[in-house]
């Protein structure tokens, strides 16, 4: 499953799980079964994944979790509770997700699968919950707008006109920044909705490529980059908002796109 994917099925790739899943919409379910009827690479990636659950539901193949990987474990979520300040909602946030994972490991100290076991350590060491549902939805986000040509609600270059176009949809003022000298030009906006909000979206490209960038007001967090199924995204904080971008350009490119972005809006 490590596998390297044909470019052109990069868009299909966060679609794959949702249709084994059953969660996509008849629309995307019977569009995802179109591109199965003409790409090999996706049927044989859908069929490993569904040998995979094959094996995870059989009775009595179990393999005891190492000791090793529990220590991991809890020590990593040990310090995730340690490192919010007492009585904060970051600490009681942190605290219940110490439950959640204390009894996921009860309960599962035996595991159908090595390959089940290796990435539910992964995603409890490498990415914080709520981070990864931001992932999933922000990616899904930008797939769908890329899918349905639904890229803009209002399509200009011009700044003046995107960021008035805001006012009554949200209620705050995302910066909309004209990076065409920079070599990302402004395409313009729409809204969306992520984590339970409607948020602001700003349009770009570069060299035909899209950099969606979603605006909601947060608290500050530290900037980072990330890449997940062909994706990258670049997350920062700015004036009581978060900013996050997602693009199939180069992790450089987009590294750049944030360290404008940013540097403009501070101006």
């Amino acid at each position: 499953m490590s596998e390297t994917r044909p470019e052109k099925c990069s868009d299909w790739a966060v679609m794959l799980h949702g249709f084994i899943d059953g969660e996509l919409d008849p629309m995307h379910a019977l569009q995802f079964e179109d591109h199965l009827a003409t790409c090999a690479s996706c049927t044989a990636e859908l069929e490993k994944y569904r040998e995979l659950k094959d094996i995870i539901g059989q009775d009595g193949v179990r393999w005891q979790m190492p000791e090793r990987v529990r220590e991991r474990i809890v020590t990593a979520l040990s310090h995730e509770i340690d490192g919010a300040p007492s009585g904060s909602s970051a600490s009681a946030h942190r605290l219940g997700t110490w439950w959640k994972a204390a009894d996921f490991i009860r309960r599962w100290s035996f595991i159908p699968s090595f390959a089940a076991l290796a990435a539910s350590v992964f995603l409890v060491l490498s990415v914080p919950p709520q981070t990864g549902v931001l992932q999933d939805q922000i990616l899904a986000s930008h797939v769908r707008s890329l899918l349905v040509d639904h890229l803009t609600d209002v399509q200009t270059s011009d700044q003046h006109t995107v960021k008035p176009w805001f006012n009554g949809k949200i209620d705050y003022s995302p910066p909309v920044i004209d990076l065409s000298a920079q070599g990302f030009p402004l395409v313009g906006g729409r809204v969306d909705y992520i984590n339970g909000r409607v948020v602001a979206v700003l349009v770009y490209r570069r060299h035909g490529h899209v950099i969606n960038v979603f605006v909601w007001p947060a608290s500050p967090v530290a900037a980072a980059s990330r890449t997940r199924e062909g994706y990258n995204f670049a997350e920062w904080s700015s004036g009581g908002l978060t900013f996050w971008a997602v693009s199939d350009v180069s992790i450089a490119d987009l590294a750049a796109f944030r360290a404008d972005f940013a540097a403009a809006a501070e101006k």
